[in-house]
C-alpha cells in the first residue's frame, strides 16, 4: 500500500512541475521607481497535461536587513490579484504563453531591497486537483 501511495506521488508531483508559472519580469535586481507603473510578466510554459488557470496575486514586501522572508511567510502589498489567463503571442514565439501586468509602486512604497511574489493557483487534470505555488524575484525600489 505504501508504494502505491509513493508511485501516485510521483505522478501528481510530474503534473505539478509542468503546471510552474515563471516570472518573467522583472529581471532579478531591477530597479523600479516608486510612484511608478512597472510590468509584471507571468510565463506560463505549455503543458501535454490539461490545466485551468484560475489567478494569480502579485505582491510586493520591503526587506529590511540582508535577507527577505520565504514569500510563504508573508506577501506585503498586493499590487494586483485576479484572473490569469496567459496567451501565446506570435510576435514572441521564442517566448512560452504570457500575460503582462501593469502594476503601481506606490509613492510612498520603502526604498531599497524588495521581495516581488506571485501567488499562482491553477486547478490539474480530469479531476481536477489545485496547485498551488509562489514565486519570487528581488528587485530594488528606487
Amino acid at each position: 500500500m505504501k508504494f502505491t501511495n509513493f508511485v501516485t506521488l510521483l505522478f501528481v508531483s510530474g503534473y505539478a512541475v509542468a503546471q510552474n508559472a515563471f516570472i518573467g519580469a522583472p529581471s532579478e535586481g531591477a530597479s523600479i521607481k516608486a510612484d511608478s507603473y512597472f510590468t509584471v510578466e507571468v510565463d506560463r510554459p505549455n503543458s501535454l497535461t490539461g490545466s485551468e488557470e484560475i489567478a494569480v496575486a502579485i505582491s510586493l514586501l520591503h526587506c529590511g536587513g540582508d535577507s527577505c522572508p520565504p514569500p510563504t511567510d508573508v506577501l506585503g502589498t498586493t499590487l494586483y490579484k485576479g484572473p490569469y489567463s496567459p496567451q501565446l503571442h506570435s510576435e514572441t514565439q521564442s517566448k512560452p504563453p504570457y500575460q503582462n501586468f501593469s502594476v503601481y509602486l506606490p509613492y510612498n512604497f520603502q526604498k531599497g531591497k524588495a521581495q516581488l511574489s506571485v501567488s499562482h493557483l491553477t486547478f490539474i487534470g480530469a479531476g481536477p486537483f489545485p496547485f498551488f505555488e509562489v514565486k519570487n524575484t528581488t528587485i530594488n525600489v528606487i
